[in-house]
């Protein structure tokens, strides 16, 4: 096949690609296109290309240790992001990213995430932008143009169909043309129109093709949006040679097994014919192309400014407030006055509750799992705001999820007599091949365990120390991973098992969450006892991972929850903090409820009862049930908002910044029957609402508690000019408003338009997302808000003439503030 997407790249640069690529043999142009490693493209010195470096990137920069002795920065969740509606606020995140991905030598970032939430359900959504292509695309296009402009490629995923997460491997999404259209390629296309330099091939199957090797990847990607950049697979998603080969995959990925190289498959079918080597050469040219383009090819450099990481910390602080979400602010029931922003003048103490109180959780589970320098806790981070002022007074009260908790890796002294955990490297004869202390208690190996430890020599993992129990009582110490564990306690062997996941399990759960092997052990407090996790290393698998696990002894749960209830009882507020965790919000699962796990919502119901000011912080990464919302006087959700979430909760309770977020997806009171289905039938996972997701199917209305678009400030408003329409003179219109902040705070205005046809031929939503515009002004300030309305938004997808086309009908545009509100209505001529 001739190269039918023209570069935006210089043509001198071009033919100097083109040079390369015909200089290699088939062998080389082979070894190229699958990765060289788990995270890495093979370097090839006689196209003068180096090595280029993958890493996941939806919440940070993980790079390619994965652990915390290199730390990275913990972004706010693409959800805590698309909460901001704002472009800007994902601009400053991106350029953190790519700073960060500099810093750990990483090319190309596996971000951002642009699948769409079709189900609240979804057990990724944390990692996607909103249930809306606009909003979604809007946010692609800014994360898309700021990183690259560092020289960072940023890649969009998962294309396409990858909107739940059961069945992921085999799963077919069955979508109708136009909705796939309209609705869930319209992201990706407006990143490749942004510019993007990668798309990564999901792994399900869309309408019974997979798509590492679907159709689109040629007729949509490269011919019709003109896409020059590569198409990488998700990782291990490549199931053929020949159909894969043909369809517009360019990487398959990790290295350096694949089905491509496994038995030089693919230099075999180009020797054959049966994969054209012109179609080996668009590989190998889109790959070159991609690494002038990030400065890993001789002569080619990427920009070498970046933003200072030193200015990190402020960011992800102000970004995290300003994605946070207040849903319900009435006081205390029989007030009137709002409870929240606090004022500690009139506050003598507060108690802080709750499972999610400390830690608390920035992030969801799965691959884009990071390890930050430093997390600030919501305890931590409302005690250092109130300082002095306020006592701070903490209980947990529960503790959600099913897992033995990790150890605390200060809790024991390796060999060294370090904190921490000691590891060994054992060679089946029990020499030893190399060991470090490290100041954790997960520890995951993709590759080499060390510099100068392989694999291959290794016969076992031995990770432990002395352990100091600071309580006197029964605790359980064991292990998670997969394979053959030990325990021993001082030196005896309390348990031999092999920890195995189910035949059916997605294997990343060996990964996210793997099974655990726990004894019991009754210890003494200050009393040290030798605690080792050895492991049998399995090397038929790519991964080793091993987490030693501690469960300290503990009052019952009716004990723990009595005693926050108490201490809510005896103090001026109470916040109480819920969430769930990665075993509830992670890749390879979606949820099997939206309620709040374990008894959190008792716990808020009885701190309720007796505090009538109790707010209610839900940490989470996409919408739970409140059936208590309307018991309590504050209903904030702080979403997964990176390292920072003390620091921005303190803020935004306080009332240092205004909570400036808007819901990017409906908020449902219960799981209906209108919610979609994440349960494949038969194999097949029907799209039967069509472009009716979240808010745009008025069925879903009476199981929704708070609209798409949603959320509550601290300050008034008035629209005191406007809205005006006007035509573009490039196509399209321009909405034009003034608004006034009519209090006496600064505070955030998101004007949303909202598109209508009444009178349309053709099926459509009662009303569509068509623009945004997000904008602070100042107490007493006015601004003039214009929202560039682009043709496309009132278009619809014609199957006969395969192409978008506006319809010969009235619409109308409401400047609103959520789905649900009216607005102001101006008409299109």
């Amino acid at each position: 096949m001739s190269i039918t997407a023209p570069s935006t790249a210089p043509a001198s640069e071009e033919a100097k690609l083109h040079d390369l690529v015909a200089a290699l043999t088939v062998e080389q142009k082979t070894r190229l296109v699958t990765g060289a490693s788990f995270w890495t493209i093979a370097a090839e010195p006689d196209a003068g290309l180096r090595t280029v470096v993958m890493s996941d990137g939806p919440a940070g920069v993980r790079g390619q240790r994965w652990d915390e002795r290199d730390p990275s920065l913990n972004i706010p969740t693409p959800i805590a992001l698309a909460a901001t509606w704002d472009e800007a606020a994902v601009a400053d995140i991106a350029a953190l990213l790519a700073a960060d991905a500099r810093r750990q030598g990483v090319h190309v970032l596996l971000a951002p995430a642009i699948n769409l939430h079709r189900s609240p359900a979804g057990g990724r959504n944390f990692e996607y932008f909103s249930e809306d292509p606009v909003l979604t695309g809007l946010l692609t296009v800014s994360f898309v143009k700021s990183i690259q402009s560092y020289g960072v490629a940023a890649t969009l995923k998962h294309f396409v169909g990858n909107d739940s997460e059961t069945d992921r491997f085999v799963v077919d999404a069955q979508i109708d043309e136009r909705t796939l259209r309209e609705v869930y390629l319209a992201p990706f296309e407006e990143g490749v129109a942004a510019g993007a330099w990668a798309v990564m091939a999901a792994y399900n199957l869309v309408n019974g093709q997979p798509m590492t090797e679907h159709p689109m990847l040629n007729a949509v990607l490269r011919d019709e949006w003109q896409f020059d950049g590569i198409v990488v697979s998700d990782w291990y998603a490549v199931r053929s040679v020949v159909e894969s080969g043909s369809a517009g995959l360019d990487l398959a990925m990790p290295g350096p097994e694949s089905p491509w190289s496994r038995n030089a498959a693919l230099t075999n079918a180009v020797y054959r014919g049966d994969v054209a080597e012109s179609e080996l050469d668009e590989k190998v040219l889109r790959i070159l192309r991609l690494a002038s383009r990030v400065g890993q090819i001789d002569g080619a450099a990427p920009s070498r400014e970046v933003v200072d990481l030193a200015a990190a910390p402020a960011i992800l602080r102000r970004v995290a407030a300003d994605g946070m979400t207040l849903l319900h602010n009435t006081g205390p029931k029989g007030t009137s006055t709002p409870i929240l922003p606090l004022d500690t003048a009139r506050i003598g103490s507060i108690a802080i509750v709750g499972p999610a109180a400390t830690p608390g959780r920035t992030l969801g589970g799965g691959s884009a799992t990071v390890y930050p320098e430093y997390l600030i806790s919501p305890l931590e981070g409302i005690r250092e705001a109130v300082d002095t002022e306020v006592d701070v007074h903490h209980a947990r009260g529960l503790r959600f999820g099913t897992r033995h908790p990790l150890a605390e890796w200060s809790e024991f002294r390796a060999d060294d007599d370090n904190p921490g955990l000691g590891i060994r490297f054992l060679r089946s004869d029990g020499s030893v091949a190399g060991e470090e202390t490290r100041r954790n208690a997960l520890f995951k190996w993709l590759g080499a365990f060390q510099p100068g430890v392989e694999r291959a020599e290794i016969a076992t993992i031995e990770v432990g120390g002395r352990f100091v129990p600071s309580e006197t009582g029964p605790y359980l110490i064991g292990c998670s991973g997969m394979g053959e564990f030990k325990v021993l306690i001082d030196g005896m062997e309390r348990l031999a098992t092999t920890l195995a996941l189910p035949d059916s399990t997605d294997p990343i759960e060996g990964l996210i969450r793997p099974p655990q092997g726990m004894v019991a052990v009754d210890l003494v407090a200050g009393q040290e006892t030798e605690v080792i996790i050895s492991h049998r290393v399995d090397h038929s698998a790519l991964t080793s991972k091993v987490e030693v696990n501690v469960a300290p002894p503990s009052a019952t749960e009716d004990a723990e929850i009595d005693k926050a209830v108490q201490l809510a009882a005896e103090s001026d507020i109470a916040i109480v903090v819920v969430g769930t965790d990665a075993e509830i919000e992670t890749e390879s699962m979606d949820r099997a409820s939206l309620s709040l796990p374990g008894r959190q919502d008792e716990l808020v119901r009885r701190v309720a009862a007796v505090n009538p000011r109790t707010i209610v912080v839900i940490n989470a990464g996409a919408p739970v049930l409140t059936p208590w919302a309307a018991d309590v006087a504050a209903v904030l959700v702080s979403w997964f908002p990176g390292q920072e979430f003390g620091n921005s909760l303190a803020d935004v309770l306080l009332g240092q910044r205004e909570p400036g977020g808007r819901l990017p997806l409906s908020w449902p009171a219960s799981w209906g029957e209108h919610q979609p289905s994440t349960l494949p039938v038969e194999g097949a996972l029907h799209y039967s609402e069509g472009l009716l997701v979240g808010y745009r199917d008025p069925a879903r209305q009476p199981e929704t508690q708070f609209p798409f678009g949603f959320g509550l400030g601290y300050t008034s408003w008035d629209v005191v000019d406007g809205p005006t329409i006007v035509r573009a003179s490039g196509g399209g219109w321009y909405v034009s408003m003034v608004v006034r902040n009519t209090g006496t705070r600064a505070g955030k205005y998101v004007a949303q338009v909202y598109a209508s046809a009444p009178e349309s031929a053709v099926e459509r939503p009662a009303r569509w997302l068509a623009g945004v515009r997000a904008v602070e002004v100042p107490a007493a300030g006015h601004a003039r808000i214009t929202i560039s309305i682009p043709e496309r938004r009132l278009q619809h997808w014609d199957a006969e003439k395969q192409a978008f086309i506006l319809e010969d009908t009235s619409f109308r545009l409401s400047v609103a503030t959520d789905a649900w509100d009216e607005g102001i209505t101006v008409h299109v001529s």
